[in-house]
């Protein structure tokens, strides 16, 4: 028995689409968009993470932020989006937390 042939598709599709398969386009040069990684201190459960990027997200210029729990130890913000270190480190303390060095 003989296999029938398949259509290869592309993986990326260069029309709309979700944003998961995209190439893109349309997104402003320079922005950054793999993220920048901040440490954070004080962070013991999901309630934390969630102050924190709550506050964070709300930022100008934070298109994500998202936190790597790791309780009682150093946890792992990554802010995607071109705001600035002060805005974000401010963010973070009015959360009650504080960024390490």
């Amino acid at each position: 028995m003989q296999t029938p042939s398949r259509t290869e598709l592309p993986l990326t599709s260069t029309g709309s689409g979700c944003s998961c398969c995209s190439t893109g386009a349309g997104k402003t040069p320079g922005m950054n968009t793999a993220g920048v990684e901040y440490a954070i201190e004080g962070l013991t459960c999901g309630g934390c993470v969630a102050s924190v990027e709550k506050a964070v997200a709300a930022l100008d210029g934070v298109d994500t932020a998202t936190v790597a729990l790791v309780p009682g130890g150093i946890s792992r913000l990554t802010v995607a989006g071109p705001a600035g270190l002060s805005a974000v480190r401010d963010a973070v303390a009015s959360a009650g937390y504080s960024l390490t060095s």
